[in-house]
C-alpha cells in the first residue's frame, strides 16, 4: 500500500492522468462523431429530396408522371440525372408551355437556384446519370481554343454552324444559338444530349476536350474578338454569303452592264 501511495503521489502521476484522459476523450470522439456527421449529411439529403419531390409534384408530374416514369405527354426522368434537371431547368424550358411543339424554346427561368438543386436531387434520386458539373470542370480559363475550334467543326458545326449562330433542322425543329449561354448549361448539354442533340459523355468526350469547346464558343462569340476576314454577315455560312453574293455582287454587274450599254454608240444614235 505504501509503494502504491508514493507511485501516485509521484511528479509526473498527474501528466500520465491527463494523456490517457486526452487520449480516451479523443477515441471516442474519433468513434462516434463520424457517424454523427454523416447522419447529419443523409437527414440534409433527404430533406432536399423531400422538398424537390413537392416541387416535381406541382410542376412536373402531369408531364412525366407521378414517380417520373414518363406519360405519353413527356418521357422518363429515371437515370436523367441531376445535370439534366439543372440544364432544362435553369434556361427556362422546363416546365414546358406546351407538349405538342416541335421543339422546347428556351425561355425566363421561374425557379430558383435552391429550388432547381431540390428537384435535381430528387430525379437524381430516381435513377443514376450525370451530375452537376463543378466550376473546375467547365471553366474555359487555360484551356486549348485550337484545339476547342477543331472539336466543334467535326461534331457540332453541322447542326450549330460553324461559329455556334444555330441553324435550322428538319420538322420545324432547329439548332439553337450558343450566343450567351453560359459555359456551365454548354457543358451539361454535351453531357446529356437534350432534346436533337446527342450526348458526349467522358467515354465519348473528354471532360478537357468539353472545356475546349467552351473555350473556342466564348472566343468567337466574344465582342473584343475581332473578325479576320472582315465583315463576317452574321456568321452564318455560305447562305448568307451567297445571297450577298447574289444581291450586291450580281446587282452591280448588272448595273454595270447597263451604264455601259447607254454610253455605246449605237445607243447616243438612237
Amino acid at each position: 500500500m505504501k509503494k502504491l501511495s508514493a507511485r501516485r503521489r509521484h511528479p509526473l502521476a498527474a501528466v500520465v492522468v491527463l494523456l490517457l484522459a486526452l487520449a480516451c476523450t479523443g477515441g471516442l470522439y474519433a468513434v462516434f462523431a463520424p457517424a454523427d456527421k454523416a447522419q447529419a449529411e443523409e437527414s440534409a439529403q433527404s430533406l432536399t429530396i423531400e422538398e424537390g419531390k413537392k416541387l416535381y409534384t406541382v410542376g412536373c408530374a402531369s408531364c412525366h408522371g407521378t414517380d417520373g416514369q414518363g406519360t405519353s405527354d413527356g418521357p422518363s426522368l429515371v437515370g436523367v440525372g441531376a445535370a439534366a434537371v439543372d440544364f432544362q431547368v435553369s434556361t427556362g424550358r422546363m416546365p414546358a408551355a406546351t407538349s405538342q411543339a416541335a421543339q422546347v424554346p428556351r425561355k425566363k427561368n421561374i425557379y430558383s437556384q435552391a429550388e432547381i438543386d431540390q428537384l435535381a436531387a430528387f430525379v437524381a434520386s430516381l435513377g443514376a446519370g450525370p451530375s452537376v458539373p463543378t466550376k473546375d470542370q467547365y471553366d474555359p480559363e487555360g484551356a486549348d481554343i485550337a484545339k476547342g475550334g477543331e472539336l466543334f467543326r467535326n461534331n457540332c458545326a453541322q447542326c450549330h454552324n460553324f461559329t455556334g449562330k444555330g441553324g435550322a433542322l428538319t420538322k420545324g425543329k432547329y439548332a439553337p444559338s450558343l450566343e450567351d449561354v453560359e459555359p456551365k448549361h454548354i457543358y451539361e448539354a454535351m453531357q446529356t444530349g437534350p432534346q436533337n442533340m446527342p450526348s458526349f459523355p467522358d467515354t465519348v468526350m473528354s471532360e478537357q476536350n468539353k472545356r475546349d469547346i467552351i473555350a473556342y464558343l466564348h472566343a468567337v462569340n466574344s465582342d473584343e474578338t475581332e473578325n479576320p476576314g472582315g465583315l463576317e454577315l452574321g456568321g452564318l455560312g455560305p447562305v448568307s454569303e451567297g445571297l450577298f453574293a447574289w444581291i450586291f455582287g450580281l446587282g452591280a454587274l448588272i448595273a454595270i452592264a447597263i451604264w455601259v450599254a447607254a454610253r455605246t454608240a449605237k445607243a447616243r444614235k438612237s
